[in-house]
């Protein structure tokens, strides 16, 4: 996978202004900012560098902070978990694609993002980092290019799901989550033939199996067959509980 080629896609833009003062202040606030479990880096998808490194990701990843500066994001690529770059990219791709088709123009400097992938440290031990970006500067076709982003570092052996989610401050000055999806459990429900998909569908407007018997043209047996196949597939014990995950949006279909 290439993925320098596919993030670029994602970003690919055009016109990039410069920062240059607003990302000066933000360099000379890290200098009294205390230690804590967030470092942050200021990124331009338009070269695929980081503008700036905090002085915190040495304490929390054992990477210096110049030396991560210099050898740019393709480095930082290479330490995040091999299981999680395919999901991660799809993550980024869904979220662009999402602001540049729902969220209008005007609303976009309001935004912020949130998404998670594992990271090996300078010891050689992956750890799960959270990282909640907030776009500084847009293209000519309004696309964000440059972010201040945020990453919390937390225990690689916390099991987390791969999520993302866009927030969209509303005139009382709160963010509220216009977007989220896990990506870890769709890729589960890929597993999924078509016909159980559609069974799990028409689970979750709360059909029969009579029900969904009729409305697929298949008798009650078969249905009660595909749902316990759909249970054993997914390793959950009733059919409340998957319900109960569809709704919560933690499986997508």
């Amino acid at each position: 996978m290439n993925i320098e080629r596919i993030y670029e896609q994602i970003f690919e833009s055009y016109g990039v202004k410069h920062l240059n003062h607003r990302i000066q202040k933000i360099i000379e606030l890290d200098q009294f900012l205390p230690y804590n479990a967030t470092f942050f880096c200021v990124t331009n998808t338009q070269n695929l560098s980081f503008e700036y490194v905090s002085k915190n990701i040495y304490s929390l990843l054992g990477y210096n902070s110049e030396n991560i500066k210099e050898k740019g994001m393709k480095f930082f690529w290479s330490k995040i978990h091999p299981e999680d770059i395919e999901l991660w990219l799809k993550a980024l791709n869904d979220l662009m694609e999402f602001t540049m088709k729902e969220i209008l123009v005007k609303e976009r400097r309001q935004m912020t993002y949130v998404w998670n992938y594992r990271m090996k440290n300078a010891s050689g031990n992956y750890v799960n980092i959270v990282q909640n970006t907030t776009p500084l500067d847009f293209d000519n076709e309004n696309k964000p290019i440059i972010g201040l982003a945020h990453y919390t570092v937390l225990n690689g052996s916390i099991e987390l799901d791969i999520t993302a989610s866009a927030k969209l401050m509303n005139s009382e000055m709160e963010y509220e989550t216009v977007y989220f999806n896990n990506f870890s459990q769709k890729l589960l429900t890929r597993g999924l033939s078509n016909r159980e998909r559609d069974v799990v569908r028409l689970l979750v407007l709360n059909y029969s199996s009579k029900a969904i018997a009729d409305k697929l043209f298949i008798s009650s047996n078969t249905v009660d067959t595909h749902r316990r196949n759909i249970l054993k597939k997914l390793n959950i014990s009733s059919t409340g509980e998957l319900i109960g995950l569809i709704k919560s949006h933690k499986f997508i279909l």
